[in-house]
């Protein structure tokens, strides 16, 4: 048996432990503290429903499809795989979306394909930008973006050329 096995009853030992020391009431606190997640649940569910709502429109409008068919030209020319337009496009939109992609790219070009590569590193590189800004925006009241999804965005973009340069330096190497 693994240590991970033991490292929830451990952490739940010792809250309980800590509780007891200091005299705290921990089924009161636990309580509390539902009640609190609970109104932030509330709170961020528009913001939730409305980007789902919006990724399911873009998906089956056509709208990726066709943006990814006025990319792929360019994308052909630099060696970057048509498949993973789709996936750098919606990534940053759903994270259920971009696993659909990503499920589609390991079973239409296999799992050892140079595309499955890059899009696997690109699902473990990347964030789900407009649902992580939803989330923190709504629950903490901010109403100006800023320059948050502007950078956040690129970070988006620099990680997806990064997969490719990376793969492509990694997948050329015979180990």
């Amino acid at each position: 048996m693994s240590i991970t096995s033991y490292i929830m009853p451990i952490t739940a030992a010792l809250i309980l432990t800590i509780g007891l020391f200091k005299k705290v009431d921990i089924f009161d606190e636990f309580i509390k503290g539902a009640r609190e997640n609970l109104k932030t649940g509330i709170e961020i569910c528009p913001a939730l429903i409305t980007l789902v709502l919006t990724i399911g429109i873009f998906r089956q409008s056509g709208a990726l499809d066709i943006l990814t068919q006025l990319i792929s030209p360019l994308c052909a020319r630099i060696g970057y795989p048509a498949e993973c337009i789709a996936l750098a496009m919606i990534r940053p939109i759903s994270g259920s979306g971009a696993t659909a992609v990503f499920e589609d790219i390991l079973s239409n070009c296999g799992a050892e394909s140079f595309a499955s590569r890059v899009a696997a590193v690109m699902m473990g590189s990347s964030e789900t930008t407009f649902y992580t800004i939803a989330v923190y925006f709504s629950v903490t009241k901010v109403k100006r973006l800023r320059h948050t999804l502007f950078c956040s965005l690129l970070g988006d973009f620099a990680c997806f050329i990064a997969s490719f340069v990376l793969v492509n330096m990694l997948y050329s190497i015979n180990f």
